[in-house]
């Protein structure tokens, strides 16, 4: 499912586009740069481990608190991402994001890049699978 985002004739406010919709680990597409899609998301409790083989994943936090626990080099570690932080995961790297107390965040990925990357471990229910909505 490829996703259109809205002609950006406007200025947008995220504040504006995350209080449009509810539902949780479920992107939306806001703006489209290039063959990438900028998007925000609403998250609470547990995402699934997944890989992007092909693309790096950049995650900005905008409130509330992210964790994105990493497999890497045979060990696990767990960043933490406050309101304002930023955060790569390169291509390659098993990851899961978290929320305990919920967040919401942008994300910046290549258009059509799955929510749950090319590899994942099953997905629980509050996970959608999508490429991103439409605003």
């Amino acid at each position: 499912m490829t996703t259109e985002p809205r002609e950006a004739t406007e200025p947008l406010a995220l504040s504006t586009a995350l209080a449009s919709f509810d539902a949780i680990w479920s992107p939306r597409v806001i703006a489209r740069v290039n063959d990438y899609d900028v998007r925000v998301a609403k998250v609470a409790g547990e995402h699934v481990w997944h890989v992007h083989e092909n693309t790096d994943e950049f995650f900005q936090v905008l409130d509330g608190e992210l964790l994105i626990a990493l497999r890497e080099d045979g060990a696990e570690r767990t960043v933490t991402l406050v309101p304002g932080s930023v955060f790569v995961v390169p291509r390659g790297v098993w990851h899961k994001p978290s929320s305990p107390r919920g967040a919401s965040m942008l994300l910046f990925e290549p258009s059509g890049t799955l929510s749950v990357g090319d590899q994942h471990e099953e997905v629980p229910d509050q996970v959608d699978v999508t490429v991103g909505h439409a605003l």
